[in-house]
């Protein structure tokens, strides 16, 4: 870092980070529960109804995700019970932790708004790839990795909101990028240690870059994510772009053709769109 206000912010980040004084969001409430009730041995699908109908417009979006093409269903359904007992609790959970996410990334401020709105719109943009990588590539539940694709860059919010003490950094496109390039993966990890998160999730925020990783076994949550990430910014001008897929073991863990981007195929962009839709409504 040359820059002495990128070096100066970074380190005070860092410092904190390391002493646990770094502020970090907090998920909201209701995602909370309803992952504390899941979790449980002896949970009921009344018992997650009770809690997802205290949000009504959260109420109203689970009953729209149990009615979207994204679970393909025949009969409409018109309650939240409904809706659990179609996608099933552990679902659920997941869809229901995505949701309340975009609460997450709405701006204090203006000089943040745009930001903010953009990062959202790129990890619904992954949640969608993933979630069509993992249903037609894996064996790992869609919904799971769809869940990753929102969280994967979660570590940008605490960046962008301490950002906004330091005037300097903020007017400077390039300069935040780079803090925020260098630093969300290693703040995803905490938030989501802090939160909680199962170790595959956590894996997500922290090495979602690490594009040389290899490991025994099927393709996992974080190769479906790293593939998505890159595959997101296919034909732009953001750096991730200019990496040649064919170095990345995660596409051939997925046993996909690297000179073809599926979001360029027809049926999966279509797809693809239906979900991103679903969660950016």
């Amino acid at each position: 870092m040359n820059n002495p206000i990128e070096q100066r912010f970074y380190d005070e980040l860092i410092g904190e980070l390391e002493r646990g004084a770094l502020v970090l969001p907090t998920l909201p409430e209701v995602a909370l529960r309803v992952r504390h009730v899941v979790d449980r041995e002896d949970s009921s699908v009344s018992d997650i109804a009770d809690i997802v109908n205290t949000d009504p417009a959260l109420s109203a979006r689970l009953i729209q995700v149990a009615n979207s093409p994204l679970m393909r269903g025949v009969i409409h359904i018109d309650s939240v019970q409904v809706a659990i007992m179609r996608m099933g609790q552990k679902m659920v959970r997941d869809i229901v932790t995505g949701l309340v996410m975009q609460q997450m990334f709405q701006a204090t401020s203006e000089a943040t708004d745009t930001r903010l709105h953009a990062i959202w719109q790129h990890s619904t943009l992954v949640a969608a790839i993933s979630h069509y990588l993992a249903q037609q590539h894996t064996a790992v539940p869609p919904d799971q990795a769809m869940l990753a694709g929102l969280i994967h860059d979660i570590g940008a919010l605490p960046i962008l909101t301490r950002a906004e003490e330091v005037p300097e950094l903020l007017d400077d496109e390039r300069l935040l990028d780079q803090v925020i390039r260098s630093l969300h993966c290693r703040i995803g990890e905490r938030i989501l240690t802090t939160w909680h998160f199962p170790h595959e999730m956590i894996a997500v925020a922290a090495g979602h870059e690490s594009h040389q990783r290899r490991h025994d076994g099927p393709p996992d949550l974080l190769d479906i994510v790293i593939v998505a990430n890159l595959q997101s910014y296919a034909g732009t001008d953001h750096p991730l772009a200019e990496v040649d897929w064919g170095t990345v073991p995660a596409f051939a863990r997925l046993g996909l053709d690297t000179e073809i981007g599926v979001i360029d195929m027809d049926e999966s962009a279509e797809q693809i769109k239906e979900v991103q839709k679903t969660l950016m409504s």
